[in-house]
């Protein structure tokens, strides 16, 4: 990648303020497309994992695949596709794991990044986060930021016993709402060397102060009387309440949910399990994510190295800013030229993968 692609990081992404509070709704939070007002839609159900290859990208000709399941430290069974270079070693190997983004399964963006780094030497896990997916976890389609940083290490626990995996050769991958559960976890979890956050969000900050950090005390508070009471709706009825089916579009809003829509609702990332592939996550789910701020240890990953890769143009390129300000040396802040968040997920000739390669390789030396 030449240096006119890369950016300095005092830039200001393309979308603006009033884009971003129009998207946002007021009184209300957003969590990409997820509102909590709305005629309720069906939970994806769980299913059985399925053998066929399913996934949104085509398969590799020179990575092995298998599907695998772990459990995480509070017992919840997750679904997970194992990929490994066919000319790899057979022990010793460096190993990623790969989560995100927020609200997709592993047959999407997390799979292409995993299946990629696997061509280029790494053995590499995607996993389908707890209540989602695959996975086990009842009820469906909810979230955590306690739970899914477990996840994270849960992966890192079943890759450091995995015969072919070096187990102090492991690095972490998290791409949007999963970079900043990706970041978390490696805070917390000394087992793994090196992370990379790529289009990243943090879910905490974005759930607790809408898009922008627009959402004032008043509409937080109103957002809680709710999201409280429907606790007494649900527990009545025995089940969690769902939101609106997630990206569906009516006319009029801003590029970045439109560029959502054009992922998870079309050909190109569209998935059945995914929550954001037009199924709904629970009414109740920003509840944890509000007082929680998971990022406030980040600069405890220090001494080990962080690389943030952002899309110049991307409506949440704040988060990656704030969170490299925040991160501890060694770090470094990749912003991709004319990308926006969604170009992350699977745009081949945007995604650095020369530069993940190169990092990891660096990082992950025995």
């Amino acid at each position: 990648m030449s240096n006119s692609d890369i950016q300095t990081r005092d830039q200001q992404p393309g979308m603006s303020r009033r884009d971003l509070l129009q998207a946002a709704g007021t009184g209300a939070l957003a969590v990409g497309a997820l509102a909590i007002t709305g005629l309720p839609a069906t939970a994806q159900e769980g299913t059985a994992m399925t053998t066929d290859w399913d996934k949104v990208f085509p398969q590799s000709g020179s990575v092995d695949h298998q599907k695998v399941t772990f459990k995480n430290r509070y017992g919840i069974t997750l679904a997970g596709d194992l990929y490994s270079p066919q000319n790899g070693s057979s022990e010793g190997m460096p190993a990623i794991v790969v989560g995100g983004p927020f609200g997709a399964v592993k047959e999407q963006s997390s799979g292409l990044y995993a299946q990629t780094m696997a061509e280029r030497g790494f053995v590499t896990l995607a996993f389908d986060p707890s209540h989602t997916g695959e996975s086990g976890g009842e009820p469906r389609n909810i979230a955590s930021p306690d739970i899914n940083t477990e996840d994270f290490s849960a992966a890192v626990d079943f890759l450091g016993l995995h015969p072919s995996v070096d187990r102090e050769r492991i690095g972490v991958i998290g791409v949007c709402g999963w970079g900043g559960m990706a970041l978390n976890a490696v805070a917390a979890d000394k087992r793994v060397k090196a992370v990379v956050a790529s289009t990243m969000y943090d879910m905490t900050r974005l759930m607790s102060r809408g898009y922008n950090d627009s959402v004032t005390l008043e509409q937080r508070t109103q957002t809680l009387e709710q999201l409280s009471r429907q606790r007494w709706v649900d527990a009545e009825n025995g089940s969690p309440a769902y939101g609106p089916a997630s990206n569906e579009l009516n006319g009029g809003e801003a590029q970045f949910l439109v560029d959502y829509h054009d992922y998870y609702m079309t050909p190109r990332g569209y998935h059945p399990r995914a929550v954001n592939s037009g199924n709904a996550w629970s009414m109740t789910t920003p509840l944890s994510f509000m007082n929680m701020p998971i990022l406030t240890y980040i600069s405890e990953i220090s001494p080990r190295p962080v690389l943030f890769v952002h899309g110049e143009n991307a409506h949440s390129r704040y988060f990656a800013e704030t969170a490299f300000a925040a991160a501890a040396e060694p770090k470094e802040l990749m912003i991709i030229s004319g990308a926006s968040h969604t170009d992350l997920y699977d745009q081949m000739d945007v995604i650095p993968f020369d530069k993940l390669q190169a990092f990891f390789e660096q990082h992950l030396n025995s």
